[in-house]
């Protein structure tokens, strides 16, 4: 059956942290070490929660605060040297705008509450027609139902479907669900198998 619909994922595939060094000083400064700092900021329990839209994401930045013993005055500074490695693919962002029409462009990520905001301040919201973010709409990757949800709003059936993400337990969950899966590592070599896949 023809692909009609490609999805991406957000965080890891259009945007990736390319630059170590922001959070590696950070990390630091904290007498801890980058997977320490990276666990800290994503795996924590208030993550998770801000994650499934059970908190905001202020006030997820507000528990991390007070796990790092910050003055609320001091973290902006502290999430932009966090993020100050993380850079958006504009070239890929321009080759999914340029699938529109072809195909149904759909983004599914797990991301918190301000994720929305976000992309729609940096001009990358408007190359999906739909988006699934999981604070949103309160379930997760791998759960199988948060991409029966994107097929659903794209109005395909999941074997019309491919999905892009850069964590293999998220491919593998989607390919259960009847998905075609495709793992993002080196983004050339992703984006000559997607369109080796849509025959294009």
């Amino acid at each position: 059956m023809a692909i009609r619909a490609i999805f991406f994922d957000f965080g890891g595939v259009i945007m990736r942290t390319e630059y170590q060094s922001p959070r590696q000083k950070l990390a630091e400064r904290f007498n801890m070490d980058y997977d320490e700092i990276d666990k800290a900021v994503f795996g924590s329990d208030s993550a998770r929660r801000a994650s499934i839209g059970e908190i905001t994401e202020e006030k997820h930045w507000a528990e991390i605060a007070k796990r790092f013993k910050q003055p609320a005055s001091e973290m902006q500074a502290f999430r932009d040297m966090f993020f100050g490695g993380d850079v958006i693919d504009r070239s890929l962002v321009e080759t999914i705008r340029s699938w529109r029409g072809k195909f149904h462009t759909g983004l599914i990520s797990n991301a918190w509450s301000g994720l929305r905001e976000f992309i729609t301040k940096e001009n990358v919201i408007d190359v999906f027609e739909t988006v699934v973010i999981s604070a949103e709409v309160g379930v997760v990757k791998p759960s199988a139902g948060i991409y029966e949800l994107a097929l659903k709003q794209a109005n395909v059936k999941a074997e019309e479907a491919v999905f892009v993400d850069h964590m293999p337990v998220n491919i593998e969950a989607c390919e259960k669900v009847g998905m075609k899966g495709i793992l993002f590592n080196d983004p050339q070599e992703s984006l000559k198998r997607l369109n080796q896949l849509l025959k294009i």
